[in-house]
């Protein structure tokens, strides 16, 4: 007896990506039947949006594949700014989604794979012929290319027979070349700028993660320093760690970097944000980078191979000579002092919370055993700052790649399954956190334990800080102050307004009780605090609109 068609593609991908978040409509019906009947494991979410962001999230905590789902039409372009995130943060990601029957497309129906191609995504469109082998093929473009595919299924043959009924070798699928490998000359070379080096520094990225043990190896064989970029906090555990590079470091670690004569960059992307606008390496520091890309990522590399970072290193290491103890200059530094952070006042001038204080407060009372979930705004950096994580991979930074607000909540829901008892702690702005409200059901009916800080300014702070300290008009900057704790409450969270440091005493309450469900802590903080990355921001502009000043002037 032959399946449906929307059958053959659950019973596919079951072995490869058994986790679903998914809304259902008319064109995803029949599928999330399937795989219902099939054994993935299932989660609702309340907004399609949060399909791709909590897939996105899932990836970027689990390393694992998961499968995102809508309905055609509305359904998929709701979820357009997740997948457009997802394209610019390389993250894997499988969108299951109707799409127009194959007569043509009707008065509700777009062009879907143009969007796709628009934001970065790749189509594979199923037919009624193979539809088994062509959900393998697409989840096999997502893992290899490291970018979000989208499966559509056109309406009219979701429910029709199929002949294809396998068996399918993902295998068969999942090959691909080789990892790019750097040339025996081009090793030599890098090997010889590193071994000359006096000041070496070793910066990491997301594209290091799964080759830790050879970099903090390189790293202590050339006696250098090392950070690493916002996505690879944590991966190297050693004395000579500075901690986060760019705009959430401290300004003694900026400035440690910045007298590296050699800096060897392993699989991060130099933004304008971990680069500190262009100022974080020393102007005569010779910068070398090692990356997938087939190109330098940015105008301040003077050698660049593309390579994976593993098989690089497997290839560099026996090329390095060990720096003897006497030619260290970093044990001299004091690294508790430089990686300090800046607590904070209690209170700003204007009576509300200082967000540093609540940050710092906070790191003392937060479950030890935990994952940070960031969503976009101005106070992104808080978190990253003041809380530590539970090793590699603890961090689901969600928005940042694509410049966006408002996909925390469906971070933290996407986080949940990959949590493996870990308390899943959110971080967001008022305005992000209200654009994802729907989810905060999702949060309070699927994460087993949760904390929501809520850093509450009654504003779009980014802008407040960005655009009114220019002058621009506050008014469409503002928002009514919120009782989030109130809204917690009616969606069966526990619910803390924070409006003084004293009240911090409630948070450390439920956690001491077994910190089980989800608990929203609502901080009303002041507006007037702005974090160090945003003075950066804010420096950078400056220099841009600075008129020039003629030779002759």
């Amino acid at each position: 007896m032959m399946s449906s068609i929307s059958a053959v593609i659950a019973r596919a991908l079951k072995p490869v990506a058994p986790q679903i978040f998914g809304l259902m409509g008319n064109g995803n019906a029949h599928f999330l039947d399937a795989a219902v009947r099939q054994g993935f494991d299932y989660t609702a979410v309340r907004h399609e949006q949060a399909t791709v962001t909590a897939a996105d999230a899932y990836f970027r905590v689990s390393n694992k594949l998961a499968i995102a789902s809508t309905t055609y039409g509305a359904g998929f372009t709701n979820a357009i700014t997740a997948l457009a995130e997802a394209a610019a943060a390389r993250t894997p990601v499988l969108f299951v989604t109707g799409d127009a029957p194959t007569s043509g497309r009707r008065g509700w129906d777009v062009d879907q794979g143009a969007i796709d191609t628009a934001v970065g995504a790749v189509t594979y469109v199923v037919d009624a012929h193979t539809p088994g082998q062509t959900a393998l093929q697409a989840a096999a473009h997502a893992l290899r290319e490291r970018t979000p595919v989208v499966l559509a299924i056109p309406y009219d043959l979701a429910a029709a027979p199929t002949e294809d009924q396998g068996p399918w070798d993902f295998a068969e699928y999942r090959s691909h070349p080789a990892a790019p490998f750097p040339q025996d000359g081009e090793l030599e070379h890098i090997a010889g700028l590193l071994n000359a080096a006096r000041r070496p520094h070793i910066l990491y990225g997301r594209g290091a993660i799964d080759a830790a043990g050879a970099v903090a190896e390189l790293a202590d064989r050339l006696g250098a320093t090392s950070s690493g970029t916002l996505l690879a906090r944590n991966l190297l555990a050693r004395p000579a760690d500075l901690g986060i590079t760019g705009g959430f470091s401290t300004e003694r670690t900026a400035q440690i970097i910045g007298q590296a004569d050699t800096v060897l960059v392993l699989g991060a992307s130099l933004n304008q944000f971990q680069m500190r606008f262009g100022d974080l390496f020393h102007p005569h520091a010779t910068v070398i980078q090692l990356d997938l890309a087939q190109a330098p990522t940015s105008s301040r590399v003077d050698l660049f191979a593309t390579a994976d970072t593993a098989q690089a290193l497997a290839g560099l290491l026996p090329r390095i000579t060990d720096r003897p103890q006497a030619e260290l200059y970093w044990p001299q530094l004091d690294l508790g002092e430089i990686t300090a952070r800046e607590p904070g006042d209690e209170v700003a001038p204007d009576g509300l919370l200082d967000p540093r204080r609540v940050a710092s407060e906070l790191e003392k009372i937060l479950p030890e055993n935990r994952l940070l979930v960031q969503d976009g705004g101005h106070f992104i950096g808080w978190g990253p700052m003041y809380w530590s994580t539970s090793g590699t991979r603890s961090l689901a930074c969600v928005g940042t790649a694509y410049q966006s607000i408002g996909l925390g909540a469906a971070s933290m829901v996407g986080v949940g399954p990959a949590a493996e008892g870990r308390t899943v702690v959110l971080a967001a702005g008022d305005g992000g956190f209200l654009m994802s409200l729907a989810d905060l059901e999702s949060i309070v009916r699927t994460v087993e334990s949760g904390i929501i800080v809520i850093y509450n300014d009654s504003a779009y702070g980014a802008e407040i800080h960005q655009y009114g300290s220019i002058g621009l008009h506050e008014d469409p900057m503002l928002i009514p102050t919120v009782d989030f704790g109130a809204v917690a409450g009616a969606f069966g969270a526990t619910g803390i307004t924070v409006k003084t440091i004293a009240d911090l005493k409630k948070v450390s309450s439920w956690v001491e009780s077994g910190a089980d469900g989800v608990c929203l802590v609502d901080a009303r903080i002041s507006p007037q605090v702005r974090a160090p990355y945003m003075e950066e921001v804010l420096q950078a502009n400056a220099r841009i609109s600075a008129p020039r000043v003629s030779q002759s002037d």
